[in-house]
């Protein structure tokens, strides 16, 4: 995994709000996929350092979460 800083092809991605994010303000985080990666970013702060990590390790993480 690598932290990588917003860029303009990073505003250009398809993201996605987590359907766990409620309207309310609490914490929210937006994923976005392009080839070889996956992006996972603050939605509150777009601004920021985007967290990109491999499909496969995305995969896993979703795998585990969903447990």
């Amino acid at each position: 995994m690598s932290g990588e800083k917003a860029s303009r092809g990073l505003d250009e991605l398809a993201w996605f709000k987590s359907s766990h994010s409620a309207g309310n303000g609490g914490e929210c985080v937006e994923v976005a996929a392009s080839p070889g990666t996956v992006h996972v970013r603050d939605s509150k702060d777009t601004a920021r350092a985007a967290l990109t990590v491999e499909p496969a390790a995305w995969t896993a993480f979703v795998g585990f979460a969903a447990l």
